[in-house]
């Protein structure tokens, strides 16, 4: 979406950069993106035969492996299937709009990456023309959720157990949700209140369901991601007002689950 419509940049790394500065880029130089981390020798398989489960470790073809190595592995385990239902939607006030399976990795998230981080992203565009790259896969790039300035409507388009290449660094796309927000960086009026509350309740969700506080550490932009080049969301995002109602609609979140 550089323009608001297309992909700004190729990563080194092999992860997509979703948002401003701009907008959501390409995952790789490669077709499809190269986050998938196909390996380079031959591919290692784990029989379920070969895991064995006991005394705090398991062996793996002779290896030790920790309780949580195992945690991370069963699922790609032959025969194991995970639970997946088809837009199934992780916040009740969204609506799905699935983006391409080339700007993802599909994963179990928090089983196999922890998620402690919020990306803050601006599309540099419509709502309507983020969910349209979203689904090309030759964008190579998406978020996990996009909010509309007008109504603060929430569309999902990647599931949050899954690695959406948003961020442009390859370890925080593992380890993060990405949220955009309709509009421009230079343009405050693009951020209204509904917007900034409707997102506010989607990252109290977001901070609840994985465990992490709703603070600056944890909820950052997309420019603060290490090597990124992007400016988003700029200079006129409220961070102050922002913080303020994530960290109110997470005491009510918590509140009703007492």
């Amino acid at each position: 979406m550089g323009d608001g419509t297309g992909p700004d940049r190729a990563d080194t790394d092999g992860t997509g950069g979703a948002g401003a500065g701009g907008g959501a880029g390409p995952a790789s130089g490669a077709p499809g993106g190269a986050d998938r981390g196909a390996p380079k020798g031959p591919e290692r398989k784990i029989g379920r035969r070969k895991l064995l489960i006991g005394g705090g470790i398991a062996l793996a073809g002779g290896v030790a492996l920790t309780q949580d190595a195992v945690r991370r592995l069963w699922w790609q385990v032959p025969g194991v299937d995970r639970q997946r239902v088809p837009g199934a939607v992780d916040f009740a006030g969204a609506t799905w709009a699935g983006a391409s399976e080339a700007n993802l990795r599909y994963a179990d998230r928090p089983d196999d990456y922890t998620i402690d981080r919020i990306v803050i992203h601006v599309t540099q565009g419509s709502y309507a023309s983020a969910l349209r790259v979203f689904r090309s896969p030759l964008h190579a790039a998406a978020a996990h959720y996009v909010v509309r300035a007008k109504d603060g409507r929430i569309a999902q388009c990647v599931q949050e157990r899954d690695v959406a290449f948003h961020a442009g660094n390859r370890a925080y796309n593992e380890r993060s949700v990405g949220i955009e927000h309709e509009g421009f960086v230079d343009r405050p009026e693009d951020f209204t209140d509904v917007m900034y509350e409707s997102s506010a309740r989607l990252a109290a969700a977001i901070c609840v369901r994985h465990g992490f506080p709703p603070d600056r550490e944890h909820i950052i932009a997309h420019h603060e991601v290490p090597g990124a080049d992007h400016t988003d969301p700029g200079p006129h995002w409220d961070w102050d007002r922002y913080i303020r109602l994530v960290r109110a609609a997470e005491k009510a979140a918590r509140t009703k689950q007492a």
